[in-house]
C-alpha cells in the first residue's frame, strides 16, 4: 500500500467526493482525519465494504471558514496521530446561484469564505508540521468556472479560480521544504451540488440547468476518479509534480509521459499567463 504510515486530513469528508477520497486513502494504508461541517462519524463508521472504521479514521466536526475551528481540528489530529503528511481541501459550497444583480451579497461572501479562505486556513494550519518535516502533500479542489466563464455562479467560479492561483503561489513558497501543492478538477460528479442546480431552475441559466437535468438521468463523473487522482498526488509516485491543476476525468495523469511533462514543463497545467508567448504586443 503506497500510503502506509501516512496521516491525512480530508475536509468536506462527510459525503460525496470527500468521502470517496477518504475511502481511497484508507485503502492505500493511510490514517485519515475526516473533517466536515456536519459531524461525519455516523457516515464513516457504517459497516460494509465501502465503510471506514477502526483506528484508521478520525471524524472531526469543523467549519473551515473559521480560523479557531481549523486550528482546533489540526491540533486534535496531531494529538491523535502524531503528525500530518497529506492535506486534501475538498470542502466547498456552491450557492448563491443566479445573476450577480440578484444574489444575496452575504451569500456571495460566505462562498468565498469557505472555498478560498477555508482552503487557505487549512493549508496555513498544517504547514508548520510539514515544513519542519521537510515533506508533505497538499491537494486543493478546483471546480467549475476556474478555467472558463461560468455565468450565474460568479462566487463559486471566482473562488475556485483563486484556489488555483493560490495553489501555484503556495507551491513556490514551500518548494524548498519538499512540499508538493497541487489542485485537481474533479469533473461533473453527481453530488449535492447537482441538486442545488436543479432546484435553482432557470436562475442557474438554461444551459446549466438543462445539463444538470440530463446528468441526473445519465450519471456524472464517478467520484472515484477524483479520489484516485488524489491518492496518486498524495503518494511518492507524484514527487516533483507541484503547482499544477490536473483534471481527473480529462488529463492522462496515469501515463508516465504526462507525469514527466508535468515535472519538466513549468507552464503546463497552470492558469493562463500574460507574457509574449500567448499575447501579442504592439511594437512602436
Amino acid at each position: 500500500m503506497k500510503l502506509a504510515g501516512r496521516v491525512a486530513l480530508v475536509t468536506g469528508g462527510g459525503r460525496g467526493i470527500g468521502r470517496a477520497v477518504g475511502i481511497a486513502l484508507v485503502a492505500q494504508g493511510a490514517k485519515v482525519a475526516l473533517a466536515d461541517i456536519n459531524h461525519p462519524q455516523a457516515i464513516w463508521k457504517e459497516s460494509g465494504p465501502r465503510g471506514i472504521g477502526g483506528d484508521s479514521a478520525l471524524p472531526i466536526q469543523v467549519d473551515v471558514s473559521k480560523p479557531e475551528e481549523v486550528e482546533t481540528a489540526v491540533c486534535r489530529l496531531l494529538e491523535s496521530f502524531g503528525t500530518i503528511d497529506i492535506l486534501v481541501n475538498a470542502a466547498g459550497v456552491q450557492p448563491p446561484i443566479g445573476s450577480l444583480a440578484e444574489v444575496n451579497a452575504e451569500d456571495w461572501i460566505r462562498n468565498v469564505s469557505v472555498n478560498l479562505f477555508g482552503t487557505m486556513l487549512c493549508c496555513r494550519a498544517v504547514l508548520p508540521t510539514m515544513m519542519q518535516k521537510k515533506a508533505g502533500r497538499i491537494i486543493n479542489f478546483s471546480g467549475g468556472g476556474a478555467t472558463g466563464p461560468r455565468p450565474y455562479f460568479s462566487a463559486y467560479a471566482c473562488a475556485k479560480t483563486a484556489v488555483v492561483r493560490f495553489t501555484e503561489v503556495l507551491a513556490e513558497e514551500v518548494r524548498e521544504f519538499g512540499i508538493d501543492v497541487n489542485a485537481i478538477a474533479p469533473g461533473a460528479v453527481n453530488t449535492k451540488m447537482l441538486d442545488e442546480i436543479i432546484d435553482a431552475g432557470r436562475r442557474a441559466g438554461n444551459r446549466e440547468w438543462e445539463e444538470a437535468v440530463r446528468r441526473r438521468e445519465t450519471g456524472g463523473t464517478p467520484p472515484e476518479k477524483a479520489a484516485d487522482l488524489v491518492a496518486f498526488l498524495a503518494s511518492d509516485e507524484s514527487t516533483g509534480i507541484t503547482g499544477k491543476l490536473i483534471s481527473a476525468p480529462w488529463d492522462p495523469w496515469r501515463e508516465e509521459g504526462f507525469r514527466d511533462a508535468l515535472r519538466r514543463e513549468p507552464e503546463l497545467a497552470t492558469l493562463r499567463r500574460i507574457d509574449n508567448k500567448y499575447f501579442f504586443y504592439r511594437t512602436p
